[in-house]
Parts: structure tokens; sequence; C-alpha cells
């Protein structure tokens, strides 16, 4: 990783530590706050846990001009976009798409859906449907290792990033303490509960906190329109196309309808923000990722509303193109923020539980000194 962002992070940590105004604006600060001296892996750590809503550097007294010139957000904006980078693998692909993320989306999204389109010849001349364009033997062939190979990527890259923050074998409170935290987005509501201040410097909104919601929980949904048409398919017998009232076009339509308007509205939001609170040099991928997740929803709904045209093949192409698009970069873009943030929060419930058990065997040390 970069020296000079972790030991600017690091000196900007350093004084907020013996601060502490900001306490109350932030509901990660306690993380920071349970340290007096911050290793790399700390910095690292706490640049994961941080949302970047930006409500202590509103509420700071020595931002600029202060000559302590404190922009805690940046600081671990770029801190958390080096981590990523740092730890991926292979590394180069991490950092051509921070940079350079709206035009490697658009131009494999546009090249897939050629190679779609050229392929159609390997449809299956009995099938239904999307099958009558591209069978689903080919389907898998293609997706299979597109979904799998990123996540041993993302496995590596977690692994690497584990060791960096001094991880300890998880336990099954730790799990639970973070996945907790995470479907509620609980940080995004901040320290006081009112939300963040990331749109607008004057007042908190609970918008970003319901936008990640709907993002995360129609991606979750798309995930499980898929996986419950694999086991139809698979395991019962139940093959492809499947009507308005099943489960997989059930998950797949409302998945697809979040996804769509939270990414657009998460668009919105980063165009009305301040770059300067954040890591410029990664804005670009930032928003080329929100816009290939969102496409990848909307071209869904346009597919299905559509499926029964003559524009079908083309609209197939150009939907599988974008899929494909995304599960191949996903470790290399903003998607992979959400398993660094998870592993951020199973750290964090670590420190919780060890700082509790300390809490626990000094009150019985007491104890037992007194009845001495």
């Amino acid at each position: 990783m970069q020296t000079d962002l972790i030991q600017e992070a690091r000196r900007q940590a350093e004084i907020c530590n013996a601060c502490r105004y900001c306490e109350g604006y932030c509901s990660v600060f306690p993380a920071l706050h349970a340290e007096r001296a911050f290793s790399d892996g700390d910095i690292t750590q706490l640049a994961n846990l941080c949302h970047n809503c930006r409500g202590c550097y509103y509420a700071c007294q020595y931002t600029a001009p202060h000559e302590f010139d404190l922009n805690l957000p940046k600081a671990l904006a770029e801190v958390r976009r080096d981590s990523w980078e740092s730890f991926a693998w292979p590394q180069p692909l991490a950092r051509r798409f921070h940079t350079h993320g709206g035009a490697i989306a658009l131009a494999l999204v546009i090249g897939f859906a050629l190679l779609f389109w050229a392929i159609r010849a390997i449809g299956s001349s009995g099938g239904e449907g999307f099958y009558a364009v591209l069978s689903h033997n080919a389907m898998v062939a293609i997706f299979a290792p597109a979904f799998l190979l990123p996540l041993l990527s993302i496995a590596i890259s977690l692994r690497r990033y584990w060791a960096e923050v001094g991880g300890e074998p998880i336990q099954m409170s730790d799990l639970t303490a973070a996945f907790k935290r995470a479907g509620k987005m609980q940080d995004l509501a901040a320290g006081h509960g009112e939300g963040c201040n990331f749109e607008d410097e004057d007042r908190f909104s609970q918008g970003r906190r319901h936008i990640h919601h709907a993002i995360m929980y129609g991606f979750l949904l798309c995930f499980a329109s898929t996986s419950v048409a694999t086991i139809m398919h698979y395991v019962f017998g139940m093959h492809a196309p499947y009507g308005f009232w099943s489960l997989p076009k059930l998950f797949g339509i409302s998945g697809g309808l979040l996804l769509t308007v939270g990414c657009g509205a998460m668009a919105l939001l980063k165009l009305k923000s301040e770059r300067g609170l954040g890591d410029p040099s990664a804005w670009g991928g930032d928003i080329g990722f929100i816009l290939l997740l969102g496409f990848v929803g909307l071209s869904g709904l346009v597919l299905y509303a559509l499926g029964s045209t003559p524009l079908m093949p083309a609209l197939l192409a150009i939907h599988l193109g974008s899929v494909l698009t995304f599960f191949l970069l996903t470790p290399y873009t903003k998607m992979a923020h959400g398993f660094y943030r998870m592993a951020a929060l199973v750290r964090d419930a670590q420190r919780k539980r060890r700082a509790y058990l300390r809490t626990q065997g000094a009150g019985c040390d007491r104890s037992g000194t007194a009845g001495a």
C-alpha cells in the first residue's frame, strides 16, 4: 500500500483521537477512539469501516484553513481505495478500473453483447424463450466460470486484508453482529441516528442509507432469482421460461426495480456531493460501477417487458453482455467494497467482543479483591 496515504490518514486520526469532538457524529468513531497508536493495519481497518458520511468533516473545527487541515473522509477514502487495489488479485486490473471505470465497463458491455449476438448459432433448435437464442448449456459454460473465478479472486483479496488488519479466528457471534449491522445499514444513520451529510452539509439525511438498502436488497433478490431458478431446473426438473407468479420472476422483477431505482438515485447523490471529501481519483470508477449495476437491472426489466417481441435476441445479447461484464469486474470495482466492508465489520465485532471480555475480567478481579 502507498505509505504516504497511510501516514496522512494516521496524522489525521491521531488529531481526531485527541479531540474527540466528532465522536457523536459518526457510528464508527468508537473504533478510532479505542486505539492510542495506529498501525498500518489499524488505519486500513478504519478506512474500510468508514462510510464516507462526512458528518465529522462538517462538524470539525480543524478543517482548512486551520493549520491542521483535516479532511478525514478524504484521507480514509484514499486509503480504502488503495487497500482494494493493493490486495486485489490480479492487482493491475483494479488500478485500471478505478481510473478508467466508465470506459472499461462500456467497452466490455458492447464487446460481450456483440459476442453473444455473433454466437446465436449455438442456440438450441427446440428451445423456448431465451434458450431459442442461446442454449442452456452454452449459458452455463459461459457464466459458471465468470461467476466462480471472481469469487476466487475476492477470496484471495480478503485473505490478504484479514492478515493486514490482524484478524482473529472468526466466531459465530462475530458474523451475527456484522450481518446485523450491515443489514440495517446502521452506520449510515451516523452516531446520532439522524443520517449523514453526504449530499448536503447543512442537514442530516437518511436518503443515502435508504438508497444503499435498495441497491443491496435489489442485488440479493436478483441473486435469489437466479439461485431459485437453478434449483428448480436441476433439482425439480422445472425448466424455463417461468410464469410471472413464479419465484424466479417475482424475485427478479422486484430486484431489478430496486437496483434500477437505487443506482439511479445513487448516481444523482454522487453528482450532488462534494468530490473533495472523497477520493477524486476513484470518482470515475465509482460512477462507472453504479451505472453498470443499474444497467444490469434496467436491461433485465426491458428484456422481460419486450421478451415476446422481435427485439428479444438483441435485448438478450445486451443484457447478458452487461451481466458478464459485471461478474468479471466484480473484484476490481466498488462491488468489492461490500466484501471488504463485511470483513471490516467482522473484525470490529471481534474488537468489541475482546473489549467486553476485558471489562468482564476486570470486573471479576475487582470483585475478588473487594471480597478478599
